[in-house]
């Protein structure tokens, strides 16, 4: 599965610059693949485009720390402030088996229904980049974001902000943790850490950027850009 977390612009364009630029790396997987799009990939971009938007999956919740700011607009800011991240940036990526179809169904609603509020409990966490509620094959949901710092911390205060929305899932998942996760923090985390996937390969577009400090970036773009008008 490619995971693309958020990307600037056409997801048709993205996918063809994929193919010209990364075409080998996609013909060697799509050897490993059931129906695959013709190959090479670099000769066959028109299809490889219509393949995977075909494929494309949509999030049923999705957040961004930044919704304004285009991955290239923060590294031209980075650029320009003399900045370069020392943090580092972490992938949760957790897929969730849900008890029935009906089960999955009713978790869809519920994270569609929860949209903004979503939004605001992750903007007080303060370290997701981005995160995802995707509903995958055989009644599974998945939950994929790239956060700052610490595992333990960050789900220690995503536990604090939008535990609630993990409590109602976990009503409907298969093998849960004990809830509320507020009050059993530790085998939240326990069941986090065995449960999260670890990535093939994670591309950073700003590596060592923090939230905070891509907020800090906008910030003072927004106010040298007002103080010169």
């Amino acid at each position: 599965m490619l995971f693309l977390g958020d990307f600037d612009g056409d997801f048709g364009r993205l996918m063809a610059r994929l193919a010209e630029t990364a075409g080998s790396v996609f013909d060697t997987i799509l050897q490993r693949v059931d129906n695959p799009p013709p190959t090479p990939v670099s000769a066959n971009i028109d299809a490889f485009v219509k393949w995977t938007t075909a494929h494309l999956l949509h999030a049923v919740n999705r957040y961004t720390a930044y919704p304004d700011a285009t991955a290239r607009a923060i590294k031209a800011m980075a650029l320009a402030a003399n900045i370069s991240g020392v943090g580092e940036l972490r992938p949760f990526l957790v897929i969730l088996p849900i008890k029935s179809y009906l089960h999955f169904i009713a978790v869809q609603l519920i994270l569609r229904a929860g949209g903004s509020g979503t939004t605001k409990d992750l903007d007080k966490v303060g370290t997701p980049h981005f995160a995802q509620f995707v509903p995958l094959e055989d009644n599974q949901i998945g939950f994929f974001t790239v956060y700052d710092g610490s595992f333990d911390k960050y789900i220690a205060d995503f536990t604090k902000n939008i535990g609630e929305v993990f409590d109602l899932i976990f009503k409907f998942t298969k093998d849960p943790p004990p809830s509320p996760c507020r009050k059993y923090l530790q085998e939240f985390i326990d069941f986090a850490e065995s449960a999260n996937r670890a990535p093939i390969g994670f591309y950073q577009a700003y590596p060592g950027l923090s939230v905070q400090d891509i907020h800090a970036l906008i910030a003072d773009h927004q106010s040298s850009s007002a103080a010169t008008r």
